[in-house]
């Protein structure tokens, strides 16, 4: 069973950055894809950035400008966000699939880490 662990959240001023990462463990199968979503409060979880194997990335056209999505190895995901604004707020979750190419298919899911980004 693959486990996904986020950390590096935090409270942060606005126009500063934050490196999230999701940790997988628990696994000797690779990961397909790995994305991140942000779930705003009160709002739906929405997709911010994936990653195929260690190729081929998407941005959603909002995190496209000051959101980096980078694999380093199998297990190690990372989302380093820049010039944070209050909109960016909210829980950030780490997600994966096992063989599937589509994301929103998710296998696994992690608890999330918390962003809150003051004005």
């Amino acid at each position: 069973q693959v486990q996904l662990v986020e950390s590096g959240g935090g409270l942060v001023q606005a126009g500063g950055s934050l490196r999230l990462s999701c940790k997988a463990s628990g696994t000797d199968i690779g990961l397909r894809v790995m994305a991140w979503y942000h779930q705003a409060p009160g709002q739906s979880r929405e997709l911010v950035a994936s990653i195929v194997d260690f190729g081929r990335t998407h941005y959603a056209d909002s995190a496209k400008e000051r959101f980096t999505i980078s694999r380093v190895d199998a297990g190690t995901l990372y989302l380093q966000i820049s010039s944070l604004k209050p909109e960016d707020t909210g829980v950030y979750y780490c997600a994966a699939t096992l063989f599937s190419l589509d994301v929103n298919g998710a296998d696994y899911w992690g608890q999330g880490t918390q962003v809150t980004v003051s004005a």
